[in-house]
């Protein structure tokens, strides 16, 4: 009888998949430290620039130089690109190239831009800056166009983990928001989600933040079966609300564009510092606004309904006018007030399930991002809010589908 001969089966990953993962890494890590960097110095121009600092009125002054200066830094400097060029380059690989000049204009007039009260965060900035910077490595690294799209896409999603403290939530972030009907180039999704462990690793390790949700929100009680309902109801809503959003951008930009694009930023300064007069809500991105907004009690139903239209008028006219960031954060912030105002309505219901429901929902209508927004929102209070959440981000996805503020969003181009 001839002896078999037994052999195991190699489960080592291709040497191809190794290499992505490696550099994955290597592209998280140098995120993460340069997220870091961004939000330190970000924060020390916050404490100068920002309008806590100074009235309102003298602010208004201030947000009308800086929007005269940032028109001088595009002139001087050169455009600082758009995240929807490096989105287009991750779709178009061939015809695409990493311009990182471009980030000698855009890390100086973000950082004026969001230091000094507008509406748009530093998601976009730091999204462009680490996914150019990653792609600049690929193309050094003459890898394929496939691998050079994954590395782009870790690039990204090292940032925003860095921005949200949700590495999971910022891999499927990263991947969505390419697209408008869900994640499409699935073969970058481990190379993104070792980037983002490593990203948030560094960023924490740099930091000493530890490792706490970048909101805190205490759920008072489980949900039941019934939310489920009011979660489709957050989804509707949240999808009118985004709908409301991308009109009165577009509306916004349109309005605007007689104005010579020198002066564009500056006439948008003039109209944040005037919102502000008006609601101090309207000026920031809100991250730092949603911890007090959250632990708010006692408050009238109409207090939270203006602080979500403040925030809102404020961070359109940020984005239609010019000034650079992020409306990411900002639409969290929406629609945490919508919900704090809904359920100063309705005591009964769960403030947690609404909040967190149409937090993720006004946020996907914008962005087409329901997994990643779902664990990034759920992540303030656990597990438990996903299903709700996600049938509130999903419905939203479905309702906004063929309206979006970003052209690059599109279906691969392969398969």
């Amino acid at each position: 009888m001839v002896n078999e001969v037994r052999t195991e089966p190699d489960l080592r990953p291709p040497a191809r998949l190794r290499t992505v993962l490696a550099w994955s890494a290597v592209v998280g890590a140098g995120g993460g430290l340069l997220g870091f960097i961004y939000l330190a110095v970000l924060h020390g121009c916050e404490h100068v620039l920002g309008p806590h600092a100074r009235g309102p009125w003298l602010h208004l002054l201030v947000m009308a130089g800086i929007g005269v200066l940032i028109g001088r830094l595009v002139r001087m400097l050169g455009s600082p690109g758009d995240i929807e060029l490096l989105m287009d380059n991750v779709h178009v690989l061939e015809n695409g190239k990493a311009d990182v000049r471009q980030l000698r204009s855009l890390l100086p007039i973000s950082l004026l831009c969001i230091a000094s009260g507008g509406g748009a965060g530093p998601e976009a900035p730091l999204v462009q800056t680490t996914g150019s910077t990653a792609q600049w490595l690929a193309e050094r690294l003459r890898v394929s166009s496939v691998d050079q799209r994954m590395l782009t896409i870790a690039g990204m999603a090292a940032a925003f983990t860095v921005l949200f403290g949700a590495p999971i939530g910022a891999a499927l972030f990263a991947l969505e928001i390419l697209h408008r009907r869900g994640l499409q180039y699935h073969e970058a999704l481990l190379p993104a989600v070792v980037s983002s462990l490593i990203g948030y690793g560094v960023y924490v390790a740099a930091s000493g933040l530890g490792l706490t949700s970048v909101w805190h929100f205490t759920i008072e009680a489980e949900p039941v079966p019934h939310d489920l309902l009011w979660a489709m109801g957050a989804g509707v809503v949240g999808g009118v609300v985004a709908l409301a959003f991308t009109n009165a951008v577009e509306l916004g930009r349109r309005a605007i564009a007689p104005v010579p694009e020198l002066w564009r930023p500056a006439l948008g300064g003039l109209i944040l510092g005037s919102l502000a007069l008006l609601s101090p809500y309207a000026l920031t991105y809100g991250k730092h606004q949603i911890n007090p907004l959250l632990s708010t009690a006692a408050a009238p139903a109409s207090f939270f309904a203006l602080v979500a239209l403040a925030k809102f008028a404020g961070t359109t006219a940020t984005v239609a006018s010019g000034w650079r960031g992020g409306f990411i954060i900002p639409l969290f912030f929406i629609g945490a007030a919508l919900g704090h105002s809904f359920h100063a309505l309705l005591p009964t219901t769960n403030e947690a399930v609404i909040t967190c429901a149409l937090m993720a929902a006004v946020n996907t209508g914008v962005t087409k991002t329901p997994l990643g927004s779902t664990l990034v929102v759920s992540k303030m209070v656990g597990l438990t809010l996903v299903p709700t959440t996600a049938i509130a981000a999903v419905l939203a996805l479905l309702l906004t589908h063929r309206s979006g503020l970003m052209s690059s969003q599109r279906e691969r181009l392969e398969l």
